[in-house]
């Protein structure tokens, strides 16, 4: 580069500190390199921004290196054969804007600046790939019509309706027809596209390449909305074609599919709505006139989607305000009255930057849904820090009872009409289905016969009847105990998705319940059966599809729990283990992966999880330290509250009333003592319900609020906001009281993605270590698989001090059975994961380089002279920042609280100096 020095990076809108200067340059290095790197640079040190200005800066450089060459080659070509025409230069090239006056001729140009130039585009937005594939229709026109149920019933619409439409189309056996294909147009052809399609698409394909492309994705839509706000602040935001993606549910503006609520529904009924809409478009050529009048208003497709100049106008537009958050192009979709969720997509292809959550780019599935291309694109993952198990988490599987029942069900009722109408490939498929869905259901009511099957209430009885408990087991040992192991799923899968079984058996079952009923079904459109049937049918389908990975990838859960409170019940399992192979696909495609948080040590925990083949040697790791002085922040280990009591927050200590009344005291003394905004974290809501009830119950709360007002972080997401919002206000305007106090829970919304500056967080209170539930079947699953790990004397998971075969009682002792049994890397996994959590909340605090804030953690557990701490202790996980202040130790809560009342005396007195 021409450039040196922090002129290297002139889009930094501020003069950059130099860990921030440090920070980009590792990252500009790394792209250079490529490959896999980790950046670690504490919350509050402007990661984002620098992640910005660095990313985007090398692309800038790369772009204008690759033109400099292409001119040297232009130059030399025309020394060789004279003058060349200006239609040689690349696509990508002519198409890169640095001033947004260079528009490209939508007539001339393949794809023009917003991507939605032609059909090939929108054929590739509706591919279908692994668990998505099984929401979609295969063939379009033989998707039941009217699937909506908000309409009124008469007599012509239920009773003349052909049960012919319900019918599937002759589905070839395999001795007939191969690898079963349908005896139709779509014979011998695996995918919804036809051969010219293909080669449109790979033609696309080839386009796409050329363009290289920034793709950050971050854990929540908050997150995304700081990412683009830091954005605008830099003059890439008019350099640069960005585009924020985001899920159905969160673009949605069609107010009849909004109220269903539920994303799979949501996803379902948007889709259902496109397939209707081209159905109805067909039925048109051949109806005229009549056809007109006979249409509804359901089956037209989604009223957001009818007006084509409505999404060129919606993609201009965005051309003209520049970059916009999720929240911002929902808006500008509304006031224009077209859907922002596939007018997002839809610019994807022109895209320099593209704005994106977890899900939509590490899930295979959603990935190519999107028809995002990652070949030597690079790729940014924020809030990296529990990449492993959110990436895993991604591929799990889950089938309920109830959803069992209802599926076995509508099959049953569905192949009882159809028998004698359908042929042999069809029938022997649905014959396998059923007895696939018997199988599951004996397992879940421990039935050997099959006897409960046939009735809810009797099947319900029957779990009542049996002992409550979990167990696992692989996948081969579970195929073989249903005797279900000689069924080929991959063909079975085939079929699921090329017959529109799904939706020709949920199309029956929701004539057959409109029928039944004879009027209209809930108010929110959607039949009480239909979108539970297709719900119920899917996660069948996720489930099969989990059942074909490798043996030693995940293991099943078989969860036989009686019918609880919050509605779970009895369910079938598979929980993904390794994401080795899932995230090489990403390594593999990508120019460069960068891995990036505030913390993301222990960084050979991530490498063995994900990406093992690299050797630790050729792993890029870089991490600073923080922009504020030491001064700045108290970090206090508290042994002992106002009483004398020891604080301890164990699972036996926890929930005693001394233990409770005590925590009460000492947020009564600190509510005293700490000016403006204190945040409490607990391990959980539970735990946070229960001693907010003691101190009720005491009196304590009482006297709480005389000095401040509390705030509980509520369950609902959608509540949160509201919360905040009074909260602060609290500590804006803070007479007659002394500020605000918010408890808060680990792991929950407030901890991962809310960050509390100045008054907001003068003080974070970190109740116990919260260690997740030894109780948890899923994670002693994970620590067992962790624990093998780099044990190359065996593949196998070891036998723990509960064997694989035995029943998990669901308490807490045999979890801890387990831990105990691990030597290294299990136990190791859990203490990260508590700490982990520890660090992403109390860094919620510190935010700036003027921020200054108290960190206490209550625990006797922190708490340890420095001689005597050991690898596993907790504060030798805690950011190196924050473990170079921390008072370890105190003889009592007297010099606790003299250190408080001398460190915000000092920062308020140097804040006003």
């Amino acid at each position: 580069m021409e450039n040196g020095g922090e002129a290297k990076f002139p889009a930094f809108p501020y003069k950059p500190y130099s860990i921030q200067i440090d920070f980009m340059n590792a990252l500009y290095h790394s792209l250079d390199k490529g490959g896999v790197s980790m950046l670690e640079s504490p919350t509050g040190t402007g990661k984002t921004l620098s992640i910005i200005c660095s990313a985007l800066q090398w692309v800038l450089d790369q772009r204008q290196k690759d033109q400099s060459e292409k001119r040297v080659e232009s130059d030399e070509k025309k020394g060789k054969n004279g003058e060349i025409s200006s239609d040689d230069e690349p696509d990508w090239i002519k198409n890169f804007v640095v001033n947004k006056d260079n528009q490209v001729d939508e007539k001339k140009s393949k794809k023009n600046k917003h991507g939605f130039a032609s059909e090939k585009y929108k054929k590739r937005m509706n591919k279908d790939s692994h668990r998505d594939l099984f929401s979609r229709n295969i063939d379009e026109e033989s998707f039941p019509e009217n699937k909506e149920c908000k309409r009124s019933v008469k007599k012509n619409d239920v009773v003349d309706l052909d049960d012919n439409e319900f019918l599937l189309e002759e589905y070839e056996s395999e001795e007939e027809g191969g690898i079963g294909s349908l005896n139709s147009k779509r014979k011998g052809n695996k995918f919804t596209v036809n051969s010219s399609s293909e080669e449109e698409e790979d033609e696309f394909e080839e386009e796409e390449e050329v363009k290289l492309k920034v793709y950050f994705c971050s854990r929540t839509h908050s997150q995304l909305s700081q990412f683009v706000k830091e954005l605008r602040k830099t003059i890439f935001a008019n350099e640069m074609n960005v585009v924020s993606l985001g899920s159905r549910k969160n673009f949605c503006i069609n107010e009849e599919v909004l109220r269903l609520g539920n994303s799979t529904q949501i996803n379902e009924r948007c889709l259902e709505l496109q397939k209707s809409k081209k159905k109805e478009i067909s039925k048109m050529k051949n109806l005229g006139a009549e056809g007109k009048v006979r249409r509804t208003k359901a089956s037209s497709g989604c009223p957001m989607l009818r007006k084509h100049k409505l999404q060129k106008q919606f993609r201009d537009e965005i051309s003209h305000q520049g970059v916009l958050d999720i929240e911002d192009l929902v808006q500008l979709g509304r006031n224009i009255g077209t859907c922002p969720y596939y007018g997002s997509r839809s610019m994807i292809t022109s895209a320099d930057l593209v704005v994106l959550p977890y899900q939509s780019l590490l899930s295979k599935a959603s990935r190519e849904a999107l028809g995002l291309n990652l070949k030597d694109s690079i790729v940014i993952i924020d809030e990296a820090h529990n990449l492993a198990d959110s990436l895993i988490s991604m591929y799990d599987a889950k089938i309920t009872l109830s959803q069992l029942e209802n599926v076995h069900s509508h099959i049953e009722k569905y192949f009882g009409r159809f028998r004698g109408l359908l042929g042999p490939g069809n029938r022997r498929y649905i014959q396998t289905l059923l007895v696939l869905t018997r199988a599951f259901l004996r397992v879940l009511l421990n039935d050997k016969d099959g006897n409960r099957l046939n009735t809810c209430p009797d099947a319900e009885k029957g779990v009542r009847e049996n002992k409550t408990f979990d167990s696992s087991m692989a996948i081969n040992d579970f195929l073989f105990s249903l005797n279900i192991d000689n069924i080929n799923l991959i063909k079975l899968l085939q079929y699921i998705k090329e017959s529109n079984i799904m939706h020709k058996v949920s199309g029956y079952g929701d004539k057959m319940t409109t029928m039944q009923k004879g009027s209209a079904v809930k108010e929110n459109g959607e039949s009480c059966d239909n979108g539970s049937i297709l719900s119920g049918f899917q996660a069948l389908a996720n489930m099969l599809l989990s059942l074909t990975n490798n043996d030693g990838d995940g293991r099943i859960i078989i969860s036989r729990k009686r019918l609880s409170s919050s509605g779970q019940g009895a369910y079938l399992k598979y929980v993904m283990l390794t994401g080795e192979k899932i995230f090489s696909e990403i390594v593999h495609e990508a120019h460069a992966v960068l891995l990036a948080g505030g913390t993301l040590q222990p960084i050979e925990e991530t490498r063995e999880r994900l990406f093992p083949w690299l050797p630790s040697d050729h792993l890029h790791f870089f991490s600073c330290s923080h922009i504020v002085p030491p001064e700045s922040i108290l970090p206090l280990a508290v042994s002992h509250g106002p009483s004398g009591r020891s604080f301890d927050f164990s699972y036996g200590s926890r929930s005693s009333s001394t233990m409770m009344e005590e925590l009460g005291l000492l947020l009564r003394n600190l509510a005293t003592v700490i000016p403006e905004g204190i945040v409490v974290f607990f391990s959980s809501f539970e735990y946070e319900g229960q001693v907010y009830d003691a101190w009720k119950t005491s009196g304590i709360l009482e006297r709480i609020l005389k000095k401040k007002h509390i705030f509980r972080e509520p369950r609902k997401n959608t509540e949160i906001e509201v919360i905040l919002k009074k909260y602060k206000e609290a500590i804006d305007n803070p007479a007659p009281k002394s500020g605000a106090i918010l408890l808060a829970v680990v792991g929950g919304k407030i901890s991962e993605g809310i960050n509390f500056s100045d008054g907001m967080g003068r003080c974070i209170v970190m109740v116990g270590l919260p260690y997740p539930s030894p109780s948890d079947i899923e994670l002693l699953e994970r620590v067992k698989h962790i624990e093998s790990l780099g044990d190359t004397s065996s593949t196998e998971i070891p036998k723990l001090s509960i064997s694989e075969e035995e029943y998990y009682g669901g308490d807490v002792q045999s979890g801890f059975s387990i831990l105990r049994s691990c030597r290294r890397r299990g136990k190791e996994y859990y203490e990260n994961l508590c700490m982990k959590a520890v660090n992403q909340s109390i860094g919620r605090a510190i935010r700036h380089v003027n921020d200054y804030a108290a960190i206490l953690l209550v625990d006797i557990r922190y708490a340890s002279d420095s001689s005597k701490r050991s690898f596993s202790h907790p504060s030798s996980k805690l950011p190196q920042w924050i473990k170079e202040s921390l008072v370890s130790a105190t003889n009592n809560y007297g010099e606790v609280h003299k250190r408080l009342h001398q460190f915000f005396r000092f920062n308020k007195n140097r804040n006003c100096n």
